[in-house]
């Protein structure tokens, strides 16, 4: 199976806009109303982490790909998933944090956010309008298991970059 991805967070979080930017698209995002495929990346609605009755959706979703990015707004103050989420799909995971370029960015408490929702994994920090941050998620999509992952963290020694492990 091809490496594939499936990105999910919250409305308004950045998935659509960061799926085009590591698509490469130069256009802007649209309301994501239904799962959308392209290439090697599963495009989801927000309304399926924030509406519990959806997480069936996720979980049948998620035997299609080998790993799954936890989006998170830097701008949001609230995390969309429930405590330890990634427990309940068996892929590789990956945090993402968006928006880190807004005014209203707090890095560290999305970072927490995140923690709470992930077991182990890496994080990446990103601004896909500035492109900062989102040069790591594709290399990070081709690796398989977390030991290369997180040794792929440690040799990059990037400021947008981190391994978390509970």
């Amino acid at each position: 199976m091809k490496n594939r991805v499936m990105i999910i967070g919250g409305v308004q979080a950045g998935k659509s806009t960061l799926m085009n930017t590591l698509l490469g698209k130069e256009s802007s995002a649209n309301k994501t109303q239904a799962l959308v495929y392209e290439d090697w990346i599963v495009d989801t609605p927000g309304e399926y982490i924030e509406n519990p009755m959806y997480y069936r959706n996720i979980m049948a979703t998620s035997l299609e790909v080998t790993h799954v990015i936890y989006l998170q707004d830097a701008t949001s103050s609230r995390s969309v998933f429930p405590p330890q989420f990634s427990l309940g799909i068996p892929k590789i995971q990956i945090g993402v944090i968006t928006k880190i370029d807004a005014p209203d960015a707090d890095v560290e408490r999305a970072t927490g956010l995140l923690k709470n929702v992930m077991t182990q994994g890496p994080i990446v920090k990103t601004s896909s309008w500035k492109k900062l941050g989102v040069e790591w998620i594709a290399p990070l999509i081709q690796l398989h298991t977390h030991e290369e992952i997180q040794q792929f963290v440690k040799d990059c020694d990037s400021p947008y970059l981190m391994y978390c492990s509970q």
